[in-house]
């Protein structure tokens, strides 16, 4: 009798394990890249912050150079009719009776080496109430704000921003949107058309029309814009 011989079978097949993350794999995923995602918003917030707290800085100090130069010559820096005699190597603006007026005139971003707007930056350094280039001709002569804008001032009568009121105005151009109204509420009443400091869109050199000022609902977060604030 012939016996058919048994075919093997093997024992067990292989399996099929199915590769992933599991659900505790993906949440700690999630929590790790929010985190991440917090700590970089946190970051922006803080630089930010710390920009406004510069420009208001800026604000706040210009002012004392002209109370300092005025305080130690009896004069404005720029309009002193005595200022090569007061300070070695200043020089005279050459508008005409212009000079100890009690006016700083000429724009606020003037680019006439001549002005009072412009020499008032070469009188404060160099009475040693500010550092700086004391070349008025210079290219980098106007101080720079935090986000790389000129800072420059005039007196009210020259004020670049229609019903800004003051005896003096200081400006300072290039700043973005987010940051002119959080200065605002920072320095002001919040209102970036209304009260001592308000913001206009940037100007050219030598602006010699005042602008109107730009509402803080019209601001654009990503554009640069000038804040000015009259004392």
């Amino acid at each position: 009798m012939t016996t058919t011989p048994e075919t093997s079978m093997p024992s067990s097949l292989p399996s099929r394990r199915q590769t992933g993350f599991t659900l505790v794999e993906i949440a700690i995923v999630l929590v790790v890249v929010g985190l991440l995602l917090g700590g970089v918003f946190k970051g922006q917030e803080l630089i930010a912050s710390a920009k406004v707290k510069n420009f208001a800085q800026d604000f706040r100090t210009i002012p004392l150079y002209l109370y300092g130069y005025q305080d130690k010559f009896k004069t404005l820096p720029g309009d002193d009719p005595a200022a090569p005699q007061h300070v070695a190597g200043a020089s005279l603006a050459s508008c005409e009776n212009c000079l100890g007026n009690g006016q700083i005139n000429g724009a606020w971003n003037s680019s006439n080496a001549a002005d009072e707007s412009r020499l008032f930056w070469q009188h404060i350094r160099l009475a040693g109430l500010a550092t700086g280039p004391t070349d008025p001709g210079a290219a980098d002569y106007l101080p720079r704000n935090a986000d790389s804008g000129i800072i420059g001032i005039s007196s009210a009568t020259n004020s670049p921003i229609t019903g800004l009121r003051g005896s003096h105005v200081v400006c300072s151009q290039g700043i973005l949107g987010r940051h002119a109204r959080q200065l605002d509420i920072a320095m002001d009443d919040g209102n970036t058309a209304g009260g001592a400091l308000q913001t206009m869109n940037n100007q050219g050199i030598n602006q010699n029309t005042p602008a109107n000022p730009v509402a803080s609902a019209q601001i654009i977060d990503a554009q640069p814009y000038t804040v000015c604030l009259a004392f």
